[in-house]
C-alpha cells in the first residue's frame, strides 16, 4: 500500500461508508468514493489506481445491498441476473478500454445525459411511484439487457460514476419498476459490472487490494443500511435521493472539466 496518513485512510474509509448508503438508496456511490480515492492517493499514483480500487471498495458494499434487497423486495431474480451477465461482459470491455480514454471528453456527454435525465423525472412526477404494471414483456426484457446491460456496463468498466443511477433509471423506464424494485434490481446488475471491471483491473495490477479491504468493511455497512432505508422509505424517498444526486453529480462533473 502507497504512503498514506491516518488521517486520509480514515477520511477514505468515512466517504467508503457514505457512498455504500447513496449506492445502495438510488446509486451514483461511485460521485463521491472515486473522487475521494483519486485525491487521497499520493499524487504521482496513476487514476487508473483509484479506478481499480474503487471497484473492489463498491463491490462489496454492492452485494451487501443485493442481498439485504432480495431477502426483502419483490425482486424478479431471473430477470436480474439475465441483464448482470450482459453488464459483466459489458464491463470488462469498457474496463480494458479505460486507460486510452479521455475525460475531457466523456464528462460533457455525460453531463448532458444527466441533466436530461434530471428533467424527465422533475417534470415527470409520477415515474418510478407506481407499481410494475405486471411481468415485463420479451421485447423489454431484451432491451434492458441491451442498454441496462451491455450498454451501461461498458460505461460502468470506462468510467463509473453514476453506475447505480443510470441502472435505476433505465430499469425503471423500460420495465416499467417503481423506484425501489429498480433500485433493488440495479444492485444485482451492479454486482455483475463491478466484477468484470474488478477483474480486468486486478489483471493489470491497478487494485491497492490492502487500502480496498479496509475501505469495504465501511462501505458495506453503508450498503447494508442504504439498503433499509430505502425498503422503509419507499419510492417517494429514493426519488427525492435520485434528482439530489443526479444535480450533485452534473455540478461535481462540471467543476471538474471547467474549474478545476
Amino acid at each position: 500500500m502507497p504512503d498514506i496518513s491516518l488521517t486520509t485512510v480514515l477520511l477514505l474509509c468515512l466517504a467508503a461508508a457514505v457512498a455504500g448508503w447513496v449506492d445502495a438508496v438510488v446509486g451514483g456511490g461511485g460521485l463521491l468514493l472515486l473522487p475521494a480515492l483519486i485525491m487521497g492517493l499520493p499524487g504521482g499514483m496513476a487514476s487508473t489506481f483509484a479506478l481499480g480500487t474503487n471497484k473492489a471498495v463498491s463491490i462489496v458494499g454492492t452485494s451487501g445491498a443485493a442481498v439485504t434487497y432480495v431477502r426483502k423486495a419483490p425482486i424478479d431474480v431471473k430477470i436480474a441476473v439475465r441483464i448482470g451477465l450482459a453488464a459483466l461482459a459489458g464491463s470488462t470491455a469498457g474496463a480494458s478500454f479505460a486507460a486510452g480514454i479521455s475525460n475531457d471528453v466523456l464528462r460533457p456527454m455525460i453531463m448532458v445525459v444527466l441533466v436530461g435525465v434530471g428533467s424527465f423525472v422533475i417534470f415527470r412526477p409520477q415515474f418510478g411511484t407506481a407499481p410494475a404494471l405486471g411481468p415485463a414483456s420479451r421485447q423489454r426484457i431484451l432491451a434492458a439487457i441491451a442498454l441496462a446491460g451491455l450498454g451501461i456496463g461498458f460505461y460502468d468498466g470506462l468510467f463509473g460514476p453514476g453506475t447505480g443511477t443510470f441502472l435505476v433509471l433505465a430499469l425503471s423506464a423500460i420495465l416499467h419498476f417503481d423506484m425501489v424494485t429498480a433500485s433493488a434490481t440495479a444492485k444485482i446488475v451492479n454486482v455483475c459490472t463491478n466484477a468484470g471491471a474488478l477483474a480486468m483491473f486486478a489483471y493489470q495490477g491497478y487494485v491497492l487490494w490492502q487500502l480496498a479491504a479496509l475501505m469495504a468493511v465501511f462501505n458495506l455497512a453503508g450498503g447494508m443500511f442504504g439498503a433499509r432505508t430505502a425498503l422503509k422509505k419507499g419510492s417517494g424517498f429514493v426519488r427525492v435521493v435520485l434528482l439530489v444526486v443526479v444535480f450533485a453529480m452534473v455540478a461535481k462533473l462540471a467543476f471538474d472539466q471547467w474549474v478545476k
